[in-house]
C-alpha cells in the first residue's frame, strides 16, 4: 500500500504511517518553525537541565523557539546559563492552574508552525527535536510521539554543563546508561502489539504522552487545544480529540529522551486510574468499557443523530426522535436542523400557523437535554465519534444504533450509507465516522468528491436499512415507555443467546467426552493387545533361547566327534585296492 498525495499531503489509510518515509537524520534541510512548550512548576533544578539539553539540539536554532510556562507555586522560574537563544518564560494566564492550563498558555503564545510539548524534567537526546520535526515536513496532520526512558535520580542530578556537553556530543547514554533506566512499559507493549501503531486504526491516541509529543499548530487549533479543566489525563483526552480531527499518530524511536525520575503511573497506578477514569469516561466515548451504565448521558456523545426537520410533519419528526432516544445505546445526542429563527413570538393563528409542525417539534424537545436545535449542523459532529444523518419519518429499532456502529468498527469504515427506501427516489441514512470525514475534508482538492477521499483513507460501503431494523414511521411501533425496560429486553435477549450458545458448548463437551471415552476404550484394548504381544515376545525369546542352546549342544557334540568323523571321511575317500575290484 502506498500513500497518495494531493497538494503535497500524503494520504494515509487509517493509521498506517508505514508508506511515509522521513528524511534521514542529519541528511536534510529543515524549513518549518517549531515552538517547544515546556510547562514548569517549581522545578528550577530539572528545568535547567532540560534547557541545557535543548541548547544542544541538532535542529536549527533559528527555526526553534522555547517557551517555558511558569505555573507558579513558588519563586519565579528563570532561564539558566545554558539555554537556547530564543528562550522566554511566560506566566500561566490567570484563572487556572495545572499542566493543561500551562500548556495551553504556551500554545497561545507559540509562533511556530509546530508545537512540541516537552516536560520540564526531560533530557532530550541531540536529535530529539529533529527526529520528530522531519515527519511534520511530510504531512500536516501527524501527531509524533517521542521515546522516553525513566531514570532514578535519587543519587543526585548532573550539572547543566554536563548535560549540555553530553547532548551536544551525542553521549547522553554515558550520562544515563540504559541499564540504570526503565522503559515506559505500557506504551512499549502497546506499540509492539500494534506494529508501532500501523495496525491501530481507532485508538492509537491512547499512547499520546504529553511528556514528549509534537503536533502542527493548525491541527491543535482544529481540535480545540487543551481541556484546561483537567489536571491529569489531559494528554489522552487531547489525543482523542486530535484523532477526531483525522490525526495519524506516529511513534518516533529516534526521538529519544530521559525522564528525570520514575513514572507516576508506575508508582501510583491504582490512584491515577481512580482519578482519571471517571473524567475520561465523560470525554472519550471510544473508551466503551468505561461507559457501562444503561441510561446515563455523557458530556461527549458516542453518536450524534442529525435530523433535518425543515418541511417535515411533526408526527414523522416525533417518531424518529423518540425512536432514537429509546435506543439501547445511551450515550447519544440528537441535533434537529431547521429554520428555528423563523419561530417568532408574534401573534398568529395557532391552528393555521404555516410553521406549526416546526413549532410543535421545538415545543416537544426543547426541554430534553439530549436534543439540540441548530440551523447549521456544520461538516461534522466532533468530538463525537459518529454522526448519523437520519431523515425524518424513519425510525431505528432499539438496538439499531448499537449494532450499526459496532459493525462499522469491524472494518473501521469511514462512511456507511444505509438504503432505507429504493423505490422511486432513493432515501438513505448515512453513518459518518468523524475522524474519516475531518481527514478527508483536510486532504480533498477543491473539486474532489469528499466520499472518494473517505474511501481512499478509511473505506465506504452500502448496506440495507431493513437489515439493521430501520422502519418507516407508519410501520414502527411506539417505543417502550421505559428505557430500562428496553435495556432489560436487550439483556434478556443477550442472555437467551448466550444460554443457547452454552447449550451448544455443553453438547460439544458431551460429544468430546463420549469421543474421549471411546478413545479410552480403544486405548484399553490397545493396551491389552500390547500386553499379549509382550507375552508372546517373551515366549518367543524363551523358545529362541532354547533353540540357541540346542544349537550350541549340537556344535559341541560335533566338535567332540570331529576326529572320528575326519577318519571316516578319509577312509571313504581313499582309492580301493585291486583285490577289491
Amino acid at each position: 500500500m502506498t500513500a497518495g498525495t494531493t497538494g503535497g499531503q500524503p494520504r494515509v489509510r487509517l493509521n498506517d504511517h508505514g508508506p511515509l518515509t522521513p528524511a534521514g537524520l542529519g541528511a536534510w534541510t529543515p524549513t518549518r518553525t517549531v515552538s517547544v512548550v515546556v510547562p514548569a512548576y517549581r522545578c528550577q533544578e530539572t528545568l535547567d537541565l532540560t534547557l541545557a539539553a535543548l541548547a544542544g539540539q541538532s535542529y536549527p536554532a533559528h527555526l526553534t523557539e522555547v517557551i517555558v510556562v511558569d505555573d507558579g507555586g513558588g519563586p519565579a522560574l528563570r532561564i539558566g546559563e545554558i539555554a537556547p537563544e530564543r528562550t522566554r518564560i511566560v506566566p500561566s494566564r490567570p484563572g487556572g492552574w495545572g499542566r493543561a492550563w500551562a500548556c495551553q498558555t504556551g500554545a497561545d503564545a507559540a509562533e511556530g508552525e509546530v508545537v512540541h510539548w516537552l516536560d520540564a524534567d526531560m533530557v532530550p537526546f541531540r536529535e530529539h527535536v529533529e527526529a520528530q520535526l522531519r515527519w511534520h515536513h511530510l504531512a500536516d496532520y501527524l501527531v509524533v510521539l517521542g521515546s522516553l526512558r525513566f531514570t532514578d535520580v535519587s543519587a543526585g542530578l548532573p550539572s547543566a554543563a554536563e548535560v549540555h556537553a553530553a547532548v551536544a556530543g551525542g553521549r547522553v547514554e554515558e550520562l544515563f546508561p540504559p541499564e540504570t533506566t526503565e522503559p515506559h512499559d505500557w506504551v512499549e507493549e502497546f506499540l509492539a502489539r500494534t506494529d508501532d501503531l500501523r495496525d491501530c486504526p481507532i485508538d492509537a491516541y491512547n499512547v499520546h504522552c504529553g511528556a514528549t509529543a509534537s503536533v502542527s499548530a493548525r491541527l491543535l487549533r482544529a481540535a480545540g487545544g487543551m481541556d484546561t479543566s483537567l489536571v491529569l489525563g489531559e494528554d489522552t483526552e487531547l489525543g482523542y480529540r486530535l484523532a477526531q480531527q483525522g490525526a495519524v499518530f506516529v511513534p518516533e524511536r529516534e526521538a529519544r529522551s530521559r525522564h528525570l525520575g520514575l513514572h507516576t503511573v508506575g508508582t501510583r497506578e491504582a490512584e491515577v486510574k481512580r482519578h482519571n477514569w471517571p473524567l475520561l469516561a465523560e470525554r472519550v466515548p471510544e473508551l466503551r468499557w468505561l461507559r457501562t451504565h444503561p441510561t446515563r448521558r455523557r458530556l461527549v456523545p458516542y453518536v450524534d443523530v442529525v435530523v433535518d426537520v425543515a418541511g417535515a410533519r411533526y408526527e414523522d419528526v416525533r417518531a424518529t426522535v423518540d425512536g432514537v432516544l429509546a435506543s439501547t445505546l445511551p450515550d447519544l445526542a440528537v441535533t434537529l436542523v431547521g429554520p428555528w429563527s423563523a419561530l417568532t413570538a408574534e401573534r398568529r393563528s395557532p391552528l393555521d400557523d404555516p410553521l406549526l409542525d416546526l413549532r410543535l417539534a421545538r415545543g416537544t424537545y426543547e426541554h430534553d437535554g439530549r436534543v439540540a436545535f441548530t440551523e447549521d449542523p456544520g461538516g461534522d459532529s466532533a468530538p463525537a465519534m459518529f454522526r448519523l444523518r437520519l431523515p425524518a419519518g424513519w425510525v431505528p429499532g432499539p438496538d439499531t444504533l448499537r449494532n450499526l456502529t459496532a459493525d462499522a468498527d469491524t472494518d473501521c469504515a469511514g462512511v456507511v450509507d444505509v438504503v432505507l427506501d429504493g423505490h422511486g427516489d432513493l432515501v438513505t441514512a448515512r453513518l459518518e465516522r468523524t475522524a474519516a470525514v475531518t481527514r478527508a475534508r483536510f486532504l480533498a482538492a477543491a473539486d474532489e468528491d469528499l466520499d472518494d477521499v473517505v474511501h481512499q483513507t478509511f473505506g465506504t460501503r452500502w448496506t440495507s436499512g431493513e437489515m439493521w431494523g430501520f422502519l418507516p414511521a407508519s410501520a414502527a411501533g411506539a417505543p417502550s415507555t421505559s428505557r430500562s425496560n428496553a435495556e432489560l429486553t436487550r439483556l434478556r435477549n443477550e442472555a437467551e443467546k448466550w444460554k443457547a450458545q452454552a447449550a451448544r458448548w455443553k453438547g460439544e463437551a458431551t460429544r468430546w467426552k463420549a469421543e474421549a471415552a471411546g478413545r479410552k476404550k480403544n486405548a484399553a484394548e490397545w493396551k491389552a493387545e500390547a500386553t499379549r504381544w509382550r507375552r508372546s515376545a517373551v515366549q518367543w525369546r524363551r523358545e529362541l533361547s532354547q533353540l540357541r542352546r540346542a544349537r550350541y549342544r549340537w556344535r559341541r557334540r560335533l566338535a567332540e566327534h570331529a576326529p572320528f568323523l575326519r577318519t571316516v571321511r578319509k577312509t571313504l575317500s581313499r582309492p580301493q585296492d585291486s583285490d577289491d575290484r
